[in-house]
């Protein structure tokens, strides 16, 4: 997916190199059920506490809320300018959201109702901080104004710690960086026999990548 995302927009622009950042993706791991729509509701009030839009439904951009949920799916149809009109890729495709597994026992209509709910707190919290500090919204105009070769004029920082973990209670996420470390413990020590040539080395549960490209064996999670 990424691949064909980078492809069709290089295409589309002009340009060539890397589309993508080329550093290691941060993969964090949502401990509990409320840090799980915590991070959703994080995610769908980027444009606003970016303050680029007052209200998330606003963005021109492409955007996805739980109201999905309640639709067949969003249809999307093939980009032009990259694929062969006769190539094997669909014409269409649908996108079809569905809930996390946390929240399984809610219906849809309940799920998309407590949502929305704690992203209107959000963003209304987000709006008063920026009339507290003076700040305007960028606004929709001034965003499609934008040309794709700008860049920010302020440096992003740099060398600060990557979380692995997220938990907003404090022992939750004690617990979850301890497993953590015994797990990166454990799986230091099953690779360094496993590269003296031991055949009977056990990989903790979790081991991604030798256990789909090298076949090691793995402990039962």
């Amino acid at each position: 997916m990424n691949r064909l995302i980078a492809t069709c927009l290089n295409v589309s622009l002009g340009r060539w190199e890397n589309f993508w950042a080329a550093e290691q993706p941060c993969a964090v791991k949502l401990v509990s059920d409320e840090d799980i729509l915590r991070k959703m509701v994080y995610s769908q009030a980027n444009p606003v506490s970016s303050y680029l839009v007052s209200h998330g439904h606003k963005w021109p951009g492409v955007r996805t809320t739980p109201k999905d949920l309640l639709s067949e799916g969003i249809e999307v149809e093939r980009p032009k300018g990259y694929f062969r009109e006769d190539g094997k890729m669909p014409k269409k495709a649908t996108l079809k959201l569905v809930r996390p597994p946390a929240y399984e026992h809610l219906s849809d209509e309940a799920f998309v109702e407590l949502f929305d709910k704690e992203l209107e707190e959000r963003e209304e919290e987000i709006r008063e901080q920026a009339k507290a500090k003076k700040i305007r919204f960028l606004g929709v105009r001034r965003i499609l104004r934008q040309r794709p070769t700008d860049a920010p004029r302020s440096k992003e920082p740099r060398r600060k710690l990557k979380p692995r973990v997220a938990a907003a209670n404090k022992w939750r996420r004690i617990e979850a960086l301890q497993r953590l470390k015994a797990f990166q413990a454990a799986y230091r020590e099953a690779w360094l026999r496993w590269k003296q040539g031991f055949v009977d080395v056990v990989f903790p549960a979790g081991t991604y990548a030798l256990a789909r490209y090298a076949a090691v064996v793995c402990a039962p999670s």
